[in-house]
């Protein structure tokens, strides 16, 4: 880890519950990540999933760490469905920055269970945007693809 990186993790939180120097209902782990109960769940069975090493968001995530995540994740909301916890559905949801919500800055995948009338809503007033507009937006990322590969 990298001086800033082990500055980074220094009252890290999810680095500390991954040191087990802090309290957590721990659901699973492995050599690469640790899934949690939230402590403050959006409804009854929230997950996260978390990496051992300490990476702030997304694109700080090496590929394999990544799909580690992301399957493990899979695993969890399959292992909801099936749990006597009888959710309806599950969000799978990944706050990358500040603006974009996170308010712990070490990366993690949410895996929310959803049950009727359980009052959590992500609603957006969405306006139709032109083609023209999307297709200058895919050529940008499209130039972007090519520049990381």
């Amino acid at each position: 880890m990298t001086q800033d990186a082990t500055s980074a993790a220094q009252g890290c939180i999810f680095c500390a519950i991954v040191a087990r120097q802090a309290e957590a209902s721990v659901v699973y782990e492995d050599e690469t990540v640790v899934v949690f109960m939230d402590l403050n769940p959006v409804t009854p069975g929230h997950l996260l999933v978390v990496p051992r090493e300490h990476v702030v968001g997304l694109e700080d995530l090496d590929g394999a760490t990544s799909a580690h995540a992301w399957s493990v994740g899979h695993h969890m909301a399959r292992a909801l469905r099936r749990s006597t916890m009888r959710c309806e559905g599950i969000n799978v949801l990944l706050c990358d920055g500040e603006v974009a919500f996170q308010t712990v800055f070490h990366f993690h995948l949410h895996v929310i269970p959803r049950y009727a009338g359980d009052g959590w809503t992500l609603k957006a007033d969405s306006p139709e945007r032109k083609r023209s507009l999307l297709n200058r937006d895919a050529q940008a990322i499209k130039d972007a693809i090519a520049s990381t590969d």
